[in-house]
């Protein structure tokens, strides 16, 4: 029986919960079994800067990180299902890939 990979991937956690929670709804409500979120490891970007606009002065540096969230869910391929995950509005920092996997 084929399956469909979503991934899911966002630096805001709560608003990658969300989605994750309407697909776990909707996937409750058919009584489709699905496996997941299953988290991957978190992506962190980090940039280091000078504080001072010209480079000299005190050694004093500002640090930037950027956390990128994974989770990957597998669930039965079902057109119904998939038709209303679909419909889901998505925020614009939540990217979503939908594969279909043997």
């Amino acid at each position: 029986m084929s399956k469909v990979r979503i991934k899911l991937q966002s630096v805001d956690i709560n608003k990658l919960n969300e989605v994750i929670d309407r697909i776990k709804s909707i996937s409750s409500s058919a009584g489709v079994p699905i496996s997941g979120p299953i988290p991957l490891p978190t992506k962190k970007l980090k940039v280091t800067t000078r504080k001072s606009p010209c480079g000299d002065g005190t050694a004093t540096f500002d640090r930037f990180e950027m956390r990128i969230h994974k989770r990957v869910i597998d669930i039965p391929a079902n057109d119904r299902i998939l038709h209303n995950i679909m419909r889901i509005s998505i925020p614009r920092t939540v990217k979503i890939k939908i594969e279909m996997i043997d």
